[in-house]
């Protein structure tokens, strides 16, 4: 809103400077007036403003090189030129060093409003751009690995999920990482701060779930030997996880509709009614539809759940997602194992990437973790794999040479066609100091970065985005997110 847009006149004049300010404050505009270059400089680090009236004569120095230094540091900031003393070379020098617009004085307050509203709005669809491309191609997410455009699509739903209270409906194989996606969900809630309860339906016996979820009394049933608060309860202000939701008794699903409903339930031996404030969240690797229709599953109950839908694809429909989570698990692994793995050799990498995964991610941890357990050495090679690995099909390797070994006049395999060309981004990662010391998550390497800019340059955001070649807005939104609490 206009209303909160600032704007820097830069203008030796206090009489056309008070001008201007009268011009902007009577459409909304907080406006600051410099008198002098140096000025200006100053009131640009402690405070960047979302535009610049920038007078090219000024006592102490030329708008021009304000200007430059605005452009050198990639600043996101509007730049108006405005001067009686113009040229088309001057202009077009200005156009070059990122000015939006060169006014010649004298100007009218109807030609000033209207420029400065055009370049504000450019600057929003600008930023919201560099928004959408930073978003749109992440390559991790809250515990997920992956880059491909099916993730993508994925993280962008639970973007726009997570801040509602809607129910999330997830499916996919088992593996996909179905509860890593609720836990995403909640963790980019409001509710994150508050716990995560997850219940496995298909993995608690029948008789035992609804005390699992309900909780129970003293005496309720053989066995109980004191009251215990069920996962509902646990849950109040956060988030309740019902994964494979589709083991669920028929006769449990009746009570668990009544919960969703009203918020309110019983423990069982206990005619108290409760209340508590849960988000739900479920997921089955089965079809959940097929399930109505077979009478397993309730069908108010599906249509109660199935609010926002989220279905994570399985790995083998995930392109060079496999090579990323390899690596990263291998670096993982190795570290908290003490070994020395750096990477794969050709035939380990064929193996596995050309393997159909049918156990998803989970199975795909699990060989990883196997390997680096049972086995010593800086390269996997094939003889590592566990079954079913060992015995997948390896291509027929042949020499390339644009990977020689100039030292040693050797050459390295590499699979022939039909072979995904993803194997080259499995290739040994360097040795390099993060390999000597433990990993941290990505979120809060990144922020130890961002904030030590930002002390270097002595608490100069813009600056420190600049030198991080990010936009301004990108580290404002992230210090945002972490001041409340959020990775």
């Amino acid at each position: 809103m206009v209303q909160n847009k600032q704007v820097l006149i830069v203008e030796d004049s206090a009489s056309m400077a008070e001008l201007y300010k009268e011009y902007l404050a009577a459409a909304g505009y907080q406006a600051q007036i410099a008198g002098t270059g140096a000025d200006a400089l100053a009131a640009i680090a402690q405070s960047l403003p979302d535009a610049i009236m920038l007078d090219i004569n000024l006592p102490d120095m030329s708008g021009m090189d304000i200007l430059r230094q605005l452009h050198e540091q990639k600043l996101p900031v509007v730049s108006l030129i405005v001067t009686g003393h113009g040229s088309v070379d001057m202009a077009v020098e200005a156009m070059a060093l990122g000015a939006y617009d060169f006014i010649e004085k004298p100007f009218s307050s109807k030609r000033l409003l209207t420029t400065l509203a055009n370049a504000l709005e450019r600057q929003t669809l600008t930023e919201a751009l560099e928004t959408y491309k930073e978003e749109f191609n992440r390559d991790g997410y809250e515990g997920f690995i992956g880059a491909s455009l099916p993730m993508q699509s994925v993280y962008r739903i639970i973007d726009s999920a997570a801040p509602s209270n809607a129910t999330v409906f997830i499916t996919g194989e088992s593996g996909t990482g179905k509860e890593v996606c609720a836990s995403a969900i909640h963790q980019r809630s409001e509710r994150a701060q508050k716990p995560f309860i997850a219940i496995n339906c298909g993995a608690i016996p029948r008789d035992l779930m609804e005390s699992e979820i309900f909780g129970h009394t003293k005496g309720a049933f053989t066995g109980a030997v004191s009251s215990r608060e069920g996962a509902a309860s646990q849950a109040d202000g956060g988030t309740l996880f019902l994964d494979e939701l589709c083991e669920m008794d028929l006769d449990l699903q009746t009570k668990l509709l009544r919960f969703i409903q009203t918020g309110s339930f019983q423990k069982v031996g206990s005619n108290k009614t409760e209340r508590v404030d849960v988000r739900f969240i479920c997921a089955t690797n089965k079809d959940p539809l097929a399930e109505v229709k077979a009478g397993n599953f309730r069908e108010d109950l599906y249509y109660r759940l199935h609010v926002i839908p989220i279905h994570l694809p399985p790995l083998r429909e995930r392109g060079g997602d496999v090579s990323l989570i390899l690596n990263q698990l291998l670096q993982q692994y190795a570290q908290e194992e003490q070994k020395q793995f750096t990477g794969f050799d050709n035939e380990a990498q064929a193996a596995l990437l050309n393997y159909e995964w049918p156990g998803n991610v989970r199975q795909l941890q699990n060989v990883i973790r196997n390997v680096v357990v049972l086995n010593t050495g800086g390269m996997i090679s094939p003889d590592m794999l566990p079954p079913p690995l060992n015995d997948v099909p390896i291509p027929e390797m042949v020499p390339n040479p644009a990977l020689m070994n100039t030292e040693s006049g050797s050459t390295v395999a590499m699979p022939s066609a039909g072979v995904s060309s993803e194997l080259s981004s499995l290739t040994p990662p360097p040795q390099s100091a993060y390999q000597q010391t433990a990993i941290r998550p990505l979120w809060l390497v990144e922020k130890e970065v961002i904030e030590a800019a930002i002390e270097q340059c002595g608490g100069n955001i813009p600056k420190a985005a600049a030198l991080l070649e990010v936009s301004a807005s990108t580290i404002y939104r992230k210090r945002e997110r972490w001041a409340n609490g959020k990775n």
